[in-house]
């Protein structure tokens, strides 16, 4: 109903139709939004903070902040600030059930620290919670967000929980790797497909039962299958009508070199009869061997065939977590920096696409242009301090040489004795 609020505030009815602005509340009031956080005045009473690795001093403080460069400096979200620290914080939502519902999982995440090893990941919790104590052995029902590590890690994990074992996605999902925000939206319904999109654009989609190890395969090889002893399975054959042509194995490997002189001061007594070095002959052609053609019997590389998976048992709840009750960040952060906003748990992928784009679609270009222009003045401070880097070199160059100077100058006639004996 926040969504609601916030679009009936706008609404004019001197420039918008009665049919118009009737039509926009009906599709946004039949979204139902089960969890909503834009980090609004007050966020801090609707989420805890864990005390998960305090005890330690390795848990890491949040910011409230809009970050470094945005698209509207009011529009703030929670920042990761310290370096080599863990961090775990949580929000509770009336608990509720995805059965015969869309479920749709979206936020927004920025790494301002150029990310070089570290997640980017909410996750859905079940059943009952010690929110203090929320940290990385707390099991959860749903994970999801960007990824990176160094040059091989740079995807989005999707890890569903099934029978109290997580299953990460077998797809490659790629995830952004800039500076910039971008909306991550996982949307899962009640046929077992999902979709996983970037900035409101469906980067994966498919079926829990083929993309997750959930359950076993619905089809195995037949274990009992053998491949028939007649199966030819060579695609090429030597052509039995090629024959070796006459005298070639007559052809030696290497040949003198005809262009070998007999150097001037050999002694054919002292060094033996001079012979000409050996070079690779040209018109060798190595071990001969008839030339391959299609095998006319070839019948293709033999497969078992597929039966029925006496193990598999088909469960029409897949899809299903009926218990879903806290929204929370948990992660391990080298380089902080990174920044959380607008969070949405609903069932209405169309309501989810509205709020990416209220939020993130409408201050994209600028936050992008403020980062260049952080860039930028960047680049100049870098030129600026390099460049007084060399004056203070070149200063501290000569302050040195006049020191020397100075230090085997003589002030007196007993220096100059000294000196000159040395």
């Amino acid at each position: 109903m926040a969504m609601v609020q916030r679009r009936l505030q706008i609404i004019n009815p001197n420039f918008v139709s009665l049919a118009v602005a009737l039509s926009l509340i009906i599709s946004i009031s039949s979204a139902k939004v089960f969890f909503e956080e834009r980090f609004d005045d007050g966020w801090e009473s609707r989420w805890v903070k864990s005390d998960w690795k305090k005890d330690e001093n390795m848990a890491g403080e949040w910011n409230y902040t809009s970050g470094k460069w945005n698209g509207d400096p009011n529009d703030k979200g929670i920042q990761t600030s310290e370096d080599y620290r863990f961090y775990a914080i949580s929000a509770e939502f009336p608990e509720f059930s995805n059965k015969d519902k869309t479920l749709v999982f979206q936020f927004t995440v920025k790494h301002e620290q150029k990310l070089d090893c570290g997640g980017g990941y909410m996750k859905l919790l079940s059943g009952e919670v010690d929110q203090k104590k929320f940290g990385g052995d707390t099991p959860y029902s749903i994970m999801f967000g960007p990824d990176i590590c160094g040059y091989s890690t740079k995807k989005v994990h999707a890890i569903l929980t099934y029978n109290d074992t997580n299953h990460l996605i077998k797809k490659e999902v790629p995830c952004e790797t800039d500076q910039l925000s971008h909306v991550y939206t996982f949307v899962l319904r009640p046929d077992a497909t999902y979709s996983i999109l970037i900035d409101n654009v469906e980067k994966q989609s498919g079926s829990l039962y083929s993309d997750w190890d959930l359950l076993p395969p619905k089809k195995i090889k037949d274990p009992e299958a053998k491949k028939p002893e007649d199966w030819d399975d060579k695609e090429f054959i030597p052509d039995p009508e090629d024959k070796k042509p006459e005298g070639y194995d007559d052809i030696p490997k290497e040949i003198p070199d005809s262009d070998a002189k007999k150097p001037e001061d050999w002694d054919d007594e002292e060094d033996g009869e001079w012979t000409a070095p050996t070079i690779p002959n040209p018109e060798y052609k190595g071990e001969w061997k008839p030339k391959k053609i299609k095998n006319p019997n070839y019948k293709g590389k033999w497969k078992a065939p597929m039966i029925d998976n006496p193990d598999f048992k088909d469960d029409p709840d897949l899809y299903v977590f009926p218990n879903l009750k806290y929204v929370g960040v948990e992660l391990w952060q080298v380089k902080s920096g990174t920044l959380f906003d607008n969070v949405l748990v609903s069932d209405d992928p169309e309501y989810a696409k509205k709020l990416a784009e209220e939020t993130w679609g409408k201050q994209k270009d600028a936050e992008k242009a403020a980062f260049e222009e952080a860039e930028k003045n960047t680049e100049e401070e870098t030129k600026d301090d390099a460049v007084d880097s060399d004056a203070e070199d070149g200063d501290s160059d000569d302050a040195e040489n006049d020191d020397a100077d100075d230090e085997f100058k003589p002030d007196s006639a007993e220096d100059d004795a000294h000196v000159e004996y040395y």
